[in-house]
């Protein structure tokens, strides 16, 4: 793998799984979604966004409204951000219209998670994968979180995953660093983190990036962290790494969108409720978000 591959990274440094604002009575706030969309990437410096991942409540969001939502997000930022649709579910045929869907609502790429409860094997990931990246002309991030999904995508599928010209990274959420490494040595597939608090290891074993969900409020210090590593500063990259882990940890002390709304709520900006079976953060809850934040030099205003 040359320097210049295993540099690439064809989303930038900083992506973050967008939630999707809702009105309060659980419709789609399409001017809360640019609003928030244009927060993320000017005032919180992300690269590109994904649209319709599980942050955004793609399990409750119609194929139209899905569409709604990448479009509102390209129209918001297209010019100076990636928008990644989210569009991979357990039907093959579905995931290929999402694709199609997505590609015509303007997505700059895809983000397609592991088939999940079906428990496909290996070689049934491999057609999923390569089916979708034949039927779209973008490039696709590769979701791999088996702890949602129920299987991983094993290293040797990966590897011949990687000879697909659209397949071009992954969202790293398996937390086996050494299935990992094995990957990374082997092809020029980039490497997103999928899991906040473990950016700095995957880094270090050639991770580009992070694809986060406390980056909604964490993102240019989660920047600065990967950028001090980029340049050999280790001992600012780790210090950073200490200061953010309360967040990184924190919005999962209960489903990730359910603390992500309620702290965009608290700071004045676009959220709404969540969806059934979802449910909104008690008091508690948001008073330990609070609590976390306020532990990385961060404020949620009360």
């Amino acid at each position: 793998m040359t320097q210049e591959h295993s540099a690439a990274r064809p989303f930038g440094e900083l992506i973050t799984a967008m939630v999707s604002p809702f009105t309060a009575d659980g419709s789609l706030d399409l001017d809360g979604v640019q609003r928030l969309a244009v927060h993320l990437v000017d005032e919180q410096g992300n690269d590109a966004l994904v649209i319709n991942g599980t942050a955004g409540e793609s399990p409750t969001t119609t194929d139209s409204e899905k569409e709604a939502l990448v479009r509102a997000a390209v129209e918001a930022v297209g010019d100076r951000a990636k928008v990644l649709a989210g569009v991979g579910t357990n039907d093959t045929r579905h995931t290929i219209e999402l694709a199609v869907g997505a590609e015509k609502a303007g997505a700059h790429g895809l983000l397609v998670v592991t088939p999940y409860y079906n428990k496909p094997p290996q070689e049934g990931l491999y057609r999923h994968f390569t089916a979708v990246a034949d039927a779209s002309g973008l490039p696709i991030l590769l979701y791999d979180i088996p702890h949602r999904s129920g299987v991983p995508i094993e290293t040797e599928t990966l590897v011949r995953l990687a000879a697909h010209e659209r397949i071009v990274g992954v969202k790293d959420a398996k937390g086996d660093l050494t299935a990992t490494s094995w990957v990374l040595s082997r092809t020029d597939l980039a490497f997103y983190c999928g899991d906040d608090a473990t950016t700095l290891p995957m880094l270090a074993i050639g991770a580009v990036g992070i694809v986060g969900t406390s980056t909604h409020f964490t993102g240019l210090q989660t920047k600065q962290m990967i950028q001090a590593y980029a340049r050999g500063d280790v001992a600012e990259a780790l210090a950073l790494h200490r200061r953010l882990l309360p967040l990184f940890t924190g919005v999962f002390r209960t489903q990730g969108t359910i603390l992500v709304k309620a702290g965009l709520a608290a700071k004045g900006l676009p959220a709404g409720p969540v969806r059934p079976p979802l449910v909104d953060a008690t008091a508690e809850q948001v008073a330990q978000l609070r609590a976390d934040a306020a532990a990385c030099g961060l404020e949620l205003p009360a």
